[in-house]
């Protein structure tokens, strides 16, 4: 387990029950009851630490390098996933995923950004920023769901589309625009879920849909805390302090009605029950679904559209 700088106690204790068991295998020890005490005591200070989490530590949790990707929930929430891949235009961006599956029998089609876990799959998967090309099978992907008549679900999970310069001349800022233009006129239910980072326009070309939900350890802003700080500050100390101010947090950005529910991880993070989380997100995500398979798909597109000319920032 990789503990975060706000966990020390947490990583302490953890030692301590390493040490005993260690123990008891040389010196044949009973230590059930110490074992016992000792959960205890780590439970109450899990408890304590996430009760009132800051800003700035929801931002660690939402980057922690364990914390569930994309496929993660690709694998534990749906069956018969077959990816879909390129942007018929210039190449395949592997820092998007997308494909066809079932959630609970129900046909769906998935995009979402996906980071990697470990740093081969990272470097593989860009970070999760997307290229222009990454946008354009988006939206590919989005026009493939109006034609089939099925949901699209898109899992957020970036610091921000790529600002590198090959992106720049290949059209970032058009291909991202045309994404969150796509989604809006899109003629069939779409749900975005933030499950870590969702960052600048990057986020929002896959957050344009009639429903965001938002796990309770996720971020989402126009920019990120340190992005954030080097423009104020001229330098990236501050970054603590910008968290604070940004309100990127899913309480946050529900009162700023940017988001329309938060759904509740287990205490400790994602990363540490990994099945609960994905067992509480599929269940919102197919109440979702059931209210929004009942609206007439017209009416889904006028409200998503009104929604987003409604933002007040």
């Amino acid at each position: 387990m990789f503990y975060l700088d706000f966990e020390e106690k947490l990583e302490f204790i953890n030692n301590e029950r390493l040490i005993l068991i260690n123990s008891s295998k040389t010196d044949n020890l009973n230590i059930s009851e110490k074992l016992k005490k000792l959960d205890n005591k780590a439970k109450k200070e899990l408890s304590r630490i996430y009760k009132d989490i800051s800003p700035w530590d929801i931002v660690k949790v939402a980057r922690h390098p364990n914390r569930p990707k994309t496929k993660d929930y690709i694998k534990h929430l749906f069956t018969d996933f077959t990816y879909l891949s390129g942007d018929r235009l210039y190449s395949e961006d592997k820092s998007i995923v997308s494909g066809l599956a079932k959630i609970d029998g129900q046909p769906v089609l998935i995009l979402g950004n996906e980071k990697g876990n470990d740093m081969e799959s990272r470097i593989f998967h860009n970070f999760g920023m997307a290229k222009p090309e990454g946008y354009r099978k988006s939206q590919r992907i989005m026009k493939l769901a109006e034609k089939l008549q099925l949901p699209l679900l898109l899992f957020i999970d970036t610091s921000g589309a790529y600002p590198g310069k090959d992106a720049e001349e290949r059209g970032q800022a058009e291909a991202i625009a045309k994404s969150m233009q796509t989604s809006l006129n899109m003629n069939s239910p779409c749900i975005s879920i933030i499950i870590g980072e969702g960052g600048s326009g990057g986020a929002i070309a896959l957050g344009t849909s009639d429903r965001v939900l938002m796990l309770s350890n996720s971020i989402y802003s126009v920019i990120s805390p340190e992005g954030c700080s080097s423009i104020l500050w001229k330098s990236s100390d501050f970054s603590k302090i910008a968290a604070n101010a940004l309100k990127i947090t899913a309480n946050d950005c529900f009162k700023l009605k940017i988001i329309d529910e938060i759904v509740d991880e287990p205490i400790g993070g994602a990363h540490r029950e990994v099945l609960k989380t994905c067992s509480i997100l599929k269940e919102t995500l197919l109440s979702n679904l059931k209210i929004l398979n009942k609206i007439n798909l017209s009416e889904l597109r006028i409200s998503r559209s009104k929604r987003y000319l409604d933002y007040v920032i």
